[in-house]
């Protein structure tokens, strides 16, 4: 027996366009890199601009934008994760559980992402807003002690070789350091990114509701009934 449906709304636009904003502007800078470092840094400014509007969105935004709508217990997550699985998944109109835990994983991800390339970028170009916090305190420690005036004249240009040589070989490891992480945050988000994907087109397929047009449109079809 066919049942009827209707349409409702569920995402607003800002969730919208904040998400597809989010798609662009994270796989623009995962494709630029250091090759084109300008629309690399931009596009990290765009995702971070759009996470942190996300984050305060999740706490005054409209009824399934906001985080209190897609925060399930445990054994709620395993449960809808069991149906999934057995192609019995219990319908959500917002973020299903599984989802849930997606959007939480995914902002932390693209904040461990971003304030790590900021890092970055503020000790190898000396830029950026953590410039002056990252220089301020990654500071080389002088090596040299203080000496009597008479030879003061004599070893200033020792010295100051020494300090240049020291700053150069912390500045090097600040660099190597922040490269690393910053690196292994980028494929850590661009895993979830796959699984959330994924996780998409089964849900999409199991639950037969089309999640990516719903993400365009902002709707969603459910049963006349409900």
């Amino acid at each position: 027996m066919n049942t009827s449906t209707k349409t409702v709304g569920v995402w607003d636009p800002l969730v919208r366009v904040g998400h597809w904003t989010l798609v662009i502007a994270f796989f623009t800078a995962y494709f630029t890199e250091e090759d084109f470092l300008t629309q690399h840094v931009w596009a990290g400014y765009v995702v971070c601009a759009v996470v942190l509007f996300r984050i305060v969105w999740g706490f005054i935004g409209t009824k399934h934008a906001k985080f209190s709508d897609f925060i399930y217990a445990p054994k709620t997550i395993f449960s809808y994760l069991k149906g999934l699985i057995s192609r019995k998944p219990q319908h959500y109109l917002g973020h299903n559980p599984a989802g849930g835990v997606m959007v939480f994983a995914l902002i932390f991800g693209l904040v461990a992402t971003t304030y790590t390339g900021l890092a970055l970028y503020a000790v190898e170009k000396n830029a950026g807003p953590l410039a002056g916090f990252i220089a301020s305190n990654h500071k080389p420690v002088p090596t040299a002690s203080i000496i009597s005036t008479a030879y003061a004249e004599e070893d200033a240009d020792e010295d100051k070789g020494e300090n240049e040589s020291m700053k150069a070989s912390v500045n090097e490891a600040d660099e190597e350091f922040w490269e690393g992480l910053h690196e292994f945050f980028v494929n850590f988000t661009l895993f979830l990114v796959i699984l959330h994907i994924g996780g998409v087109l089964l849900s999409s397929y199991v639950d037969k509701e089309n999640l990516i047009k719903a993400m365009l449109t902002g709707r969603k079809e459910i049963p006349n009934d409900k």
